[in-house]
């Protein structure tokens, strides 16, 4: 089969992620609080530190305006860091990927399942951080929990986008180039700590290219009660960064474990 064919997916992918399941479970009290920890302290401290200086932005508190964005944060950070880390060990340090596919599965089905396993993972992580945000009641409206399943979408785009590095690496180092010069940036970038509009205008062109902007587009009107305009746009965004990047990951995995 040319590496370059289209997936051939089935639902063998499904005993792959229940493994990753099970293995997950038995340390799940300390991966949900790694998670869930960071976002908070950023979000508490940039919230409670800055928004005694910047009482409103964007029509909300600023505490409740930077709580949209942690969301989104916690689940891209989630799902690259599975994608990435998890997923390099299993491919190749612990050679999971290689007992997989000497049973009836292919290689499809195993990066598929990667790519909703780390969406799993992501999901749990922005609802995780939702929960504190009911909690602290910076958000009491019913629309906020669309922010559920836009978290699972947000998780599919980064899983996806990840698995094309955990593809490429050579070792684990080489995650530090993605996070240096593609997450980082993308935090600041993308709306999470001001809004876009304070950017050059350049710069608000990079922005709207990035799939975490459509994420947080979503999200912060949500968080306000309100039905984002352009719903459909930034779904679709997110959609086709999903789709392009499974099958760009899924080529270069052939590639690389066909050598």
């Amino acid at each position: 089969m040319s590496i370059f064919a289209f997936p051939q997916l089935s639902l063998r992918f499904l005993p792959i992620w229940r493994r990753h399941w099970l293995v997950w479970k038995k340390i799940a009290a300390p991966s949900i609080l790694g998670h869930l920890a960071d976002p908070v302290i950023y979000m508490l401290g940039l919230g409670y530190g800055l928004g005694s200086l910047l009482p409103e932005m964007g029509g909300m508190s600023y505490m409740a305006f930077l709580a949209a964005g942690t969301v989104c944060y916690s689940t891209m950070n989630s799902a690259s860091f599975e994608a990435l880390y998890s997923g390099f060990a299993r491919m190749h340090e612990q050679r999971t990927w290689e007992a997989i596919l000497n049973t009836p599965v292919g290689l499809d089905d195993v990066v598929l399942s990667e790519i909703l396993w780390a969406a799993t993972k992501s999901l749990m992580s922005g609802t995780a951080v939702l929960v504190v945000i009911w909690v602290l009641g910076l958000s009491n409206s019913l629309m906020s929990l669309w922010m559920i399943p836009l978290a699972l979408l947000i998780g599919l785009a980064f899983a996806s986008i990840g698995l094309i590095m955990t593809a490429l690496a050579p070792a684990y180092d080489f995650f530090m180039y993605y996070f240096t010069l593609v997450i980082t940036p993308m935090m600041l970038l993308c709306g999470v700590f001001f809004p876009v509009t304070q950017l050059p205008e350049s710069m608000q062109v990079v922005a709207s290219l990035l799939p975490l902007t459509h994420a947080i587009d979503l999200a912060r009107p949500l968080m306000n009660g309100d039905i984002p305009p352009q719903t459909l746009m930034h779904v679709g965004v997110l959609l086709v960064y999903t789709l392009v990047a499974f099958y760009v990951s899924l080529v270069l995995f052939r590639r690389r474990l066909s050598r």
